[in-house]
């Protein structure tokens, strides 16, 4: 649950950016960026991962690019929901395209300054440590094996 939330924050920061950036974004209350950042992040989280392994072939033939469609499409779906209709807009697909993009950036850049998140990077120099050697134990008799 917390790293629903961590990641509903983060997204509803990116979409408040997006929605500053992209002209074809609207979010005129702070009810409707709330209603689109949960309905966005439950599908990232869910619909997505399903729709990336049905969509796997045109992924790697477009080495990847595709997935901003993927986030275009998510996007301007949440976007032309009657319910958030008045509170949440997405004009055109290629509003959602631009806004996907600068969602994804700005994801990219908040998601490892939220607080116990899983993406990290680590740089190690010289040699790895040698693993431990397990202590000799010959049950308290002294036998040597030939």
């Amino acid at each position: 649950m917390k790293s629903f939330l961590k990641c509903a924050l983060v997204t509803g920061i990116a979409l408040e950016l997006a929605s500053l950036i992209v002209p074809g974004i609207k979010i005129p209350t702070i009810e409707g960026l709330v209603l689109a950042t949960l309905l966005l992040t439950a599908l990232n989280e869910f619909v997505r991962p399903v729709v990336v392994l049905l969509s796997l072939p045109l992924l790697i033939f477009t080495l990847g690019l595709f997935m901003l469609v993927i986030n275009a499409l998510l996007l301007d779906w949440v976007g032309h929901l009657h319910f958030l209709e008045g509170r949440f807009a997405v004009d055109t697909f290629w509003s959602a395209f631009w806004g996907s993009l600068i969602i994804s950036a700005a994801s990219l850049i908040l998601k490892p300054l939220v607080k116990g998140s899983r993406a990290s990077v680590q740089f190690h120099r010289g040699k790895p440590p040698a693993p431990p050697r397990p202590p000799d134990d010959d049950g308290g008799n002294n036998i040597i094996d030939v």
